[in-house]
């Protein structure tokens, strides 16, 4: 075991896959001598080579696409974007084709590429560097969606990402990247795509959540059990698509009241598909409206960066309002 943090987590699975595969390859902006805007993949290049570990041009449309080249021909492509706020230009390459290769030749073909991208706020960013748009990317079929909320799994479940076949749509909750550190095993370990876990157990709420807000409904829910003795199960998703169902079903089934904590707009973000599933599958177990705790339906500000971001207090509000309904 060795003590590392999400970004040194996310580096060591790059470094593992590398080492062991020779058809895996990074790409992206700086991620060379620079090793990229946050640090990610410093090292690397020296390392494993410029063949392996490559400068692209400032064009994320061109990045995508190359890695999308890359991955119909026996590849393993891992590119970066910098902020996930710019990955909208290559959005046509990744809901138009990287997403469709699959079901578009019959399942003959698939392209294996895992992007890598820092989300949310929480790092005074503004409008163009804190967004959150998971829900984009779980609304296409054909990509899986993964956002880890510790080392542990931020390292496991990028190594599961990069040798699954299909697409990944791997999302870094950037305010967290050096935030804690915890004991990571050495080499090579997957954390399975599509399965959740429940942090904490609890009788009275569920609060599920995923990244960065995990904390806070954690933070949320320890406050509630101190002072007012309500005990929160809290559901960290782990992948948004495909969604751990089960997980959440027994959950619901005990609680009664359900709370989703997610950091990106109320309107259509991924709380509302959570709220949704529940209230299709096990409306006669629910005590309380479904709520959701989200950031607000305007562009990420950045004097208000905090105001705007769910806290602790804003999930203790939503856990009174179903308590006591």
């Amino acid at each position: 075991m060795v003590e590392m943090n999400i970004l040194e987590a996310v580096r060591d699975a790059m470094d593992v896959m590398l080492a062991k595969d020779e058809t895996v390859y990074l790409m992206g902006e700086d991620i060379g001598p620079n090793g990229g805007v946050f640090r990610a993949t410093e090292g690397l290049q020296a390392k494993h080579g410029v063949n392996r570990v490559l400068d692209t041009p400032l064009n994320e449309s061109g990045i995508i696409g190359f890695a999308i080249g890359m991955g119909l021909r026996g590849a393993k492509a891992v590119p970066e974007i910098q902020f996930i706020d710019f990955i909208f230009p290559a959005f046509d390459q990744i809901v138009s084709e990287l997403a469709k290769f699959r079901y578009r030749s019959g399942g003959q073909f698939t392209a294996n590429v895992t992007i890598r991208s820092p989300y949310g706020g929480g790092v005074r960013g503004a409008h163009y560097h804190s967004q959150s748009p998971e829900a984009l990317f779980a609304h296409t079929p054909g990509l899986k969606v993964v956002v880890p909320s510790n080392p542990y799994d931020a390292k496991g479940l990028l190594i599961a990402s990069i040798q699954d076949p299909d697409p990944v749509i791997f999302m870094e909750p950037k305010r967290i990247y050096r935030a804690f550190k915890e004991d990571v095993p050495e080499g090579e370990y997957t954390v399975p795509i599509g399965k959740a876990e429940v942090v904490r157990e609890g009788t009275d709420v569920t609060l599920i959540s995923y990244g960065a807000m995990l904390h806070v409904a954690v933070e949320a829910a320890q406050i509630a059990a101190q002072e007012d003795g309500i005990n929160c199960e809290v559901i960290d998703l782990k992948t948004v698509y495909p969604l751990d169902i089960d997980t959440i079903e027994k959950s619901v089934k005990k609680t009664g009241r359900v709370i989703s904590v997610t950091e990106s707009p109320k309107t259509a973000g991924f709380g509302a598909e959570i709220s949704a599933l529940i209230a299709e599958r096990y409306i006669e177990y629910m005590e309380a409206p479904i709520i959701r705790v989200t950031g607000y339906d305007v562009p990420f500000p950045f004097v208000l960066e905090h105001d705007y971001m769910p806290t602790a207090d804003r999930v203790l509000d939503a856990i009174d309002r179903v308590w006591n309904y």
